[in-house]
């Protein structure tokens, strides 16, 4: 079972590559992410943390748009800092890629241990 922290752990590089790839507001943001990653399951909630601790960070830089014809919207789009820390996270991402991987082949190189029918025991293979 993932817990919601695992869920969102990398929520933060999620939102910095869709902001490096075109800035947007926090609700197109959590519709791309929600598009693109619907395993990540994104509450507009935390979507709008993550956005104003990136920003506190100076990750993110806003500015209000009030050229539309409904209510002002805030777009966000990354700052040196936040490439550096989106350069960051990529590292950190293929190292874990790496260690998934691991796992996947040992996997399946194991010889896994038969069921024997009449006990319901696991049998160990020789």
């Amino acid at each position: 079972m993932t817990s919601k922290r695992q869920q969102s752990r990398h929520l933060p590089a999620f939102v910095l590559l869709l902001l490096a790839e075109n800035p947007m507001h926090g609700g197109a943001l959590q519709s791309a992410l929600n598009a693109r990653l619907p395993a990540l399951k994104a509450d507009s909630a935390a979507v709008y943390r993550t956005l104003q601790q990136l920003e506190k960070d100076g990750e993110l830089q806003s500015e209000w748009n009030t050229s539309g014809s409904g209510p002002a919207i805030r777009i966000y789009q990354l700052t040196t800092a936040g490439w550096r820390k989106l350069e960051f996270w990529l590292e950190d991402i293929k190292g874990r890629l790496e260690g998934l991987q691991y796992f996947v082949t040992a996997y399946a190189r194991l010889t896994k241990p038969g069921v024997d029918k009449g006990t319901g025991r696991v049998r160990k293979n020789s």
